[in-house]
């Protein structure tokens, strides 16, 4: 069962484990996590999210051209920014980092 780390605000960080093959957006719904997710997961809002860690950040699929469009929508969107609701956890991802970002 993966492991990640949510940093929400200055510092403050949640270790959290999760199924394989949820999301990250699944998982902040579970642990009530700030992230939104007003679409629910359809891709089609931004608010889910999330910076990862640069550590992390090449050992994900690149974002699909869709999610890219949506993230260049999101609030303050960063070189690693990524939906939560398009980062499906593996065992391998393990340890994952992420920024939740505010609004």
């Amino acid at each position: 069962m993966p492991r990640v780390i949510a940093v929400i605000g200055e510092g403050h960080e949640r270790e959290l484990e999760a199924a394989a093959g949820s999301t990250i957006l699944d998982i902040a719904r579970t642990a009530d996590l700030p992230l939104e997710g007003t679409c629910g997961g359809q891709m089609a809002c931004a608010t889910c999210h999330v910076v990862v860690d640069a550590a992390w950040a090449k050992r994900l699929p690149r974002p699909s051209p869709e999610e890219s469009e949506m993230i260049a929508l999101a609030v303050r969107p960063q070189p690693r920014s990524r939906l939560g609701c398009q980062v499906r956890l593996a065992d391998e991802l393990d340890g994952l980092r992420f920024e939740v970002v505010g609004e």
